[in-house]
């Protein structure tokens, strides 16, 4: 059974990992396996990422080069291929869909994953090879020699709706979105239901589900829309299914009056917005602000304003005795996947003892 980790601890395994020794990682489709080890690699390591997609491969040449006849040997050779490095600097080779490949294929991975070579031909060093396997029902699936995957550390990634939210909030997704997910989890990864395919649809097994990237794509549809309408929900349902495009529909309805923006840079003419709010509005208010802090959404004449109106906002809470809201904001301050949030909140004095007074006083009690 592979270990489960979670966006911030696959970039951890990814910066922990020493390069001979080789990654799989498990995990549905969508879910931003790709992007976590492309952005690390190619932003942080200054490596180049290739990325094969082995379940659309039908002829191992784009992987390890063509046959070549020497004119003064005699000798057949490979040609290196296309994405070969001339420069002698590692890559990074991120063999997606490991478990669709043609046996033709996996063989070249085995000798890949074994030590660092393909037809004969020695990759970098410091060259790091990352596979990819597709989990569920919906994947024509090739066994894997037991002794393939033995030359692999196994990682089950299992990235939670926190990992996608902070994720969204920094790539801009539309805010409309993130309420959403924020208020339904069970939408961002929803399995298909019976409401999701009519007759025809389900024979055909072209039941649509949600999963993270077709929420980027409804954010891109949305972004330049400010009014939506059924036609928009209609278009919104082909990317997501019909569940999950009348939740959001639903959801528009009862979006929060008050945004962070409002919260952190203008406090003292929203208070009385603030007042009307429910328990759970309050929580979710709590999500957007540190949402919006960790992905620096304010500018740096804005910054000793929004820092100054978080204290006023939680000495709010405080005074108006929402002790289960207090608790969820300084929890969130204090979790490691917010540690921006934290940096930011950490510069007051004021917040900082506000937020150790409320700890010591919970183990007080």
């Amino acid at each position: 059974m592979a270990i489960r980790i979670d966006a911030k601890e696959l970039r951890d395994v990814l910066h922990l990992t020493p390069p001979e020794q080789n990654i799989m990682l498990i995990g549905k489709h969508g879910i931003g396996k790709s992007e976590i080890i492309q952005r690390y690699y190619e932003r942080e390591q200054a490596m180049t990422v290739v990325a094969f997609f082995l379940g659309q491969m039908s002829d191992p040449g784009d992987l390890i080069g063509l046959m070549h006849k020497e004119e003064h040997t005699g000798r057949s050779i490979f040609l290196p291929p296309y994405w070969w490095p001339v420069d002698g600097q590692p890559i990074v080779l991120f063999l997606d869909e490991l478990n669709r490949a043609r046996p033709e294929i996996l063989q070249s991975v085995h000798e890949l994953a074994l030590n660092k070579t393909l037809a004969g031909k020695q990759l970098p060093p410091g060259s790091v090879v990352i596979s990819a396997v597709n989990e569920g029902d919906e994947y024509q699936l090739t066994d894997l020699d037991p002794a393939l995957v033995s030359r692999f550390n196994l990682y089950e990634f299992a990235p939670t709706v926190e990992d996608w939210l902070l994720w969204a909030s920094e790539q801009g997704i539309d805010s409309r979105v993130i309420a959403f997910i924020q208020q339904y989890t069970q939408y961002l990864d929803g399995d298909a239901t019976e409401h999701d395919a009519d007759l025809l649809t389900a024979q055909a097994g072209l039941v649509k589900t949600p999963d993270r990237r077709a929420w980027v794509k409804v954010s891109q549809f949305l972004k330049p829309l400010q009014q939506i309408d059924d036609m928009h929900i209609k278009i919104i349902a082909g990317m997501v299914g019909t569940s999950a495009a009348l939740a959001f529909k639903s959801s528009l309805s009862q979006a929060l009056p008050i945004t962070p923006e409002q919260v952190l840079l203008r406090f003292g003419r929203h208070k009385k917005t603030i007042d009307a709010l429910l328990l759970q509005e309050l929580v979710m208010l709590n999500d957007q602000i540190v949402l919006w802090v960790n992905s620096d959404q304010y500018t740096s004449k804005q910054e000793e304003t929004a820092r100054r109106n978080l204290l006023a906002y939680m000495r709010y809470l405080q005074e108006t005795n929402k002790r289960e809201t207090v608790a969820h904001l300084v929890s969130m301050l204090q979790s490691p996947k917010f540690d921006k949030a934290m940096t930011f909140a950490a510069a007051s004095l004021e917040i900082i003892e506000l937020l150790t007074a409320y700890i010591e006083g919970i183990k007080v009690e």
